[in-house]
This record gives C-alpha cells, structure tokens and sequence, in this order.
C-alpha cells in the first residue's frame, strides 16, 4: 500500500499532500509549534517536517516496536510511545521529543497510549485486563492507574477536551461503537455520538469548538485497515455532525491526536493499493 500523509484545513476545506512513500506509515501528530509532524513505521517513530523532506529518524532507544500510539506532552517536551520490546505486550514510556532513554510509566501491561491532559500532568490510555478493554489514567510520573470504565462492552482511543473536563473515548455499550466522553475522576459517562456508523478515535479540537472522528461501516468490527471510511467532525457535545469527505484507511488513519495547534488543521494517512 501507498502512504500518502495529508493535512486538511477544516476553514478553507482544502487538502493538502505532505509526504507519500510505499512504506505503511502511520498516526500523526502535530508539533506544538506547527511545524513538524510525528509519524510511526516499522516500530520506529519519525520527524516529518512540513516540506515534505523525507522525515527523520527519533531516538527511541530500546523501544523499536513501537505501534501507532504516540503523541507529544502539552509542551511539547516529551513524547510518549506505546511499544512491546521489554515485555512482548504495549508498555507506555515518555521520552524527550529529540530522542532519548524511554521511562516506563506503567507496569500494567497492556497499556496503549492515546492522550495527554492539558496541564501535562496525566495520561489516558486504553488497558486491557483480563481481556476486558477500558480507558485508565495515571500521572506522568507514574503510580497507581484510575479505571475509569468497568467493562462496560469495549472502551478504547481516550483523548482529553482543550479544558481537561472530559476524556472522550469510543465504546461499544450500546451494541456497535459510538462516543462518549466522561469526567477525569470516572463520573458522568455521557454517549456523545448516535450514528448508522462504526465511530472511533475521538480527538477535541485545542480550541474546543470541534470533535473529529473516524466513522467506519456499522457493521465493521474492530478498527482494520484498507477500508472505506469517512472523517466526521461535529459540535463538542456531537452536534452538527457531518462528513468531512471519504477516503480509503482506517487503522492508521488517525489514532492519536492530530489537531494543528490552532485548530484550523488536522494531520490524517490515507492508503492506496500500488
């Protein structure tokens, strides 16, 4: 397949090619500055500048199994990454964003990185314990992880609102996956989306005006690869709701939080047989 990283500007509702390449890459996230992109391939994580240069390797150390759940701390300081090498399942470590030694944040295996909080303090991931999917977060530092759904069919893909007052996050409670958002300290889980779709993989807009989600089939399982799907962007509370346009992805496609720092812009990888 044909990776083709893109940028679309939700005000002008154009898009624009950044970089294409016959490598499967992936999940990318926006630097705080606006001027590079983080992007995965081959269990390694890349700086891929604006212009289209070919992107640069990041120092990750050990961790060269990395999946496609990576993003940048509030400050753009820190990176954290999600990779299987130490234990042969996802860990979470943070890093510096230049390259360095990862740290371990959490011993509770699987865990699968998806968002940061605000003020730089706190994680949201997706644990899976006992094989039961659901969105957990714990300090940066390190400690003891808050569950903050309890099985309640399959949560996965959280990512904290521009204020840090919810953490979005898909489940499939309700028979086939939708949005819901619920409060930091685990109350108020709140279903945000009602739609024919498979919705996954909600990200808030920094501004706090948009939501943007990646809406499979209704009768897709699981979040795959190589499918039609479409990118729907809606009010915070799931208002407004409409399609941004098709395209051929899916997994890959925007698993972390790839909103520009303005929120004018979002980053997304769309696939195409060679």
């Amino acid at each position: 397949m044909r990776s083709s990283v893109e940028i679309h500007n939700i005000v002008s509702g154009e898009t624009r090619v950044v970089w294409q390449t016959e490598q499967l890459v992936e999940a990318p996230n926006f630097s705080r500055d606006g001027r590079f992109l983080v992007i995965n391939g081959d269990g390694l994580l890349y700086r891929l500048a604006l212009d289209g240069v070919a992107p640069q390797r990041i120092d990750t150390g050990f961790a060269v199994q990395c999946n496609n759940d990576h993003g940048l701390s509030p400050d753009g300081l820190m990176l954290a990454i999600s990779d299987k090498v130490e234990f042969g399942k996802s860990a979470i470590y943070v890093l510096p964003v230049e390259g360095g030694v990862p740290r371990l944040v959490t011993p509770n295996l699987p865990s699968y990185w998806h968002g940061w909080s605000p003020d730089g303090a706190a994680l949201a991931y997706c644990g899976i314990r006992d094989d039961v999917f659901d969105i957990y977060t714990i300090p940066v530092s390190g400690g003891e992880e808050k569950r903050l759904t309890f099985g309640e069919g399959r949560n996965d893909g959280p990512d904290y609102s521009a204020d840090g007052e919810w953490i979005y996050f898909n489940s499939s409670r309700t028979g086939h996956m939708q949005i819901w958002r619920v409060r930091p300290d685990g109350s108020e889980p709140t279903r945000i989306t009602d739609s024919p779709y498979g919705d996954w993989f909600p990200h808030p807009s920094p501004d706090g005006k948009h939501l943007l989600v990646l809406s499979y089939d209704g009768d897709v399982f699981d979040h795959p690869r190589d499918l039609d799907v479409r990118l729907r962007l809606m009010d915070v509370d799931g208002g407004n709701a409409r399609i941004l346009f098709d395209l051929f992805g899916g997994q890959g496609t925007m698993n972390v939080p790839n909103w520009s720092p303005d929120g004018s812009e979002f980053a997304f990888v769309r696939y195409a047989p060679v």
